[in-house]
């Protein structure tokens, strides 16, 4: 149905910048939703950062200041510029793709995941 790709991970040291993307294909007319999402090992997924197809955007508080979710609609691709790393970041982030409604998320994808990992 809808199929996403990731790309832009890797190892960083503390205080610096990544950029992720995130290319989606297949039958996405029906997407409003995009976000990342974020699971270090041993620990719950987290919703790290989310567009809406209006434009209003969503970060979580330890992100706030320091991530920026963005969207090239041309290109259906979704990015996550991180600045400020710290080695709390360290996970692997998954690129979402959902329709969303009042109802809540009644379709939903999933990127294959991103190595993020920084070190002191």
């Amino acid at each position: 149905q809808v199929q996403l790709v990731e790309s832009g991970g890797g190892l960083v040291q503390a205080g610096g910048s990544l950029r992720l993307s995130c290319a989606a294909s297949g039958s996405i007319s029906s997407i409003n939703a995009r976000g990342w999402y974020r699971q270090a090992p041993g620990k719950q997924r987290e919703l790290v950062a989310a567009v809406m197809s209006g434009g209003s955007t969503n970060y979580a508080d330890s992100v706030k200041g320091r991530f920026t979710i963005s969207r090239d609609n041309a290109k259906n691709t979704v990015y996550l510029q991180m600045n400020s790393l710290k080695p709390e970041d360290t996970a692997v982030y998954y690129c979402n793709a959902a329709r969303v409604t009042l109802r809540g998320i009644q379709e939903d994808y999933w990127g294959q995941g991103t190595q993020v990992t920084v070190s002191s």
